[in-house]
């Protein structure tokens, strides 16, 4: 039966590393954050962001733009902020209004203040290994993975999901720690060839958003599972895999919701810290 890796007890670890961190900067990190119309997810996360931000000495601005908002606009913006040395970090949330495309808005984010890690500059860095600033959801993975113990130099990891937010970001990261990394995909799929990655994987991430994707019967015994699905079931919030099964062959399962989602905001803080450093 497989420990749950929980990121709520990692979160808290690593926001005192953070207080600590602020304290020391001589100047109070300002978080910048853009919400274009109203949206329930959206305005939950903002909610988070901001009580984490307090908690950590860090002030959080919400800039709050109409959903008519056009694109040359919210461009016009982002470059008010990126001028603004009081500014340190700016992030926007999705969903973002039809006619607003996101990679090409992240493109106008100042590198040294874009806190997602989005910004091609920072995608860069993180090719070469050296990345201060990386995408939240793929480093908290990553923590998560950390946290295990495990030693990841030659070990079989499988990635199912291929997004610029958590696949493709975190196959760079455990490059970097020399694991063999698989990155599958749609593609993978219809060759059907899913079923025989996910079975050789002795670290499984899934990252698509489909609610029980990934058989549990499929999981290797004694591979680390880190679910990052979060889908709505009925009354429920379940992962892309099959967690009663899978939790009996894996060493280590994520919760859903509990694993991967209580990190994210903990890496936008830890991101901002990096931020005003590079800044200074």
């Amino acid at each position: 039966m497989a420990r749950l890796l929980e990121g709520k007890p990692i979160a808290e670890k690593i926001k005192e590393e953070i207080k600590i961190a602020v304290s020391s900067l001589g100047v109070k990190p300002v978080l910048a954050s853009i919400q274009i119309g109203e949206n329930a997810g959206a305005a939950a996360y903002v909610k988070s962001q901001a009580k984490v931000a307090e908690s950590l000495g860090i002030e959080y601005q919400l800039h709050k733009l109409g959903e008519e908002t056009a694109e040359a606009h919210l461009i016009d913006f982002i470059q008010k902020l990126n001028l603004n040395r009081s500014v340190h970090g700016i992030i926007i949330q999705m969903p973002l209004p039809q006619g607003i495309d996101y990679k090409k808005i992240s493109r106008y984010i100042d590198p040294k203040k874009d806190v997602e890690g989005m910004h091609p500059a920072n995608i860069g860095k993180l090719i070469f290994g050296n990345a201060k600033l990386v995408p939240c959801t793929a480093a908290s993975a990553m923590e998560l993975i950390k946290s295990t113990g495990v030693d990841l130099y030659g070990k079989e990891v499988v990635i199912v999901g291929h997004s610029e937010i958590v696949g493709k970001p975190l196959s760079l990261l455990l490059l970097e720690k020399f694991a063999t990394v698989t990155v599958c995909h749609i593609g993978t799929s219809k060759a059907g060839k899913l079923e025989e990655h996910v079975k050789k994987a002795e670290i499984l991430v899934v990252a698509v958003g489909k609610a029980g994707l990934i058989k549990g019967d499929l999981v290797k015994d004694g591979a680390i599972v880190i679910d990052v699905g979060i889908n709505r079931v009925a009354d429920k919030i379940v992962g892309d895999v099959e967690f009663e099964p899978a939790e009996k062959r894996a060493s280590w399962i994520t919760p859903v919701p509990g694993g991967v989602g209580p990190l994210t905001v903990t890496m936008l803080m830890r991101n901002l810290v990096e931020a005003v450093k590079e800044q200074q």
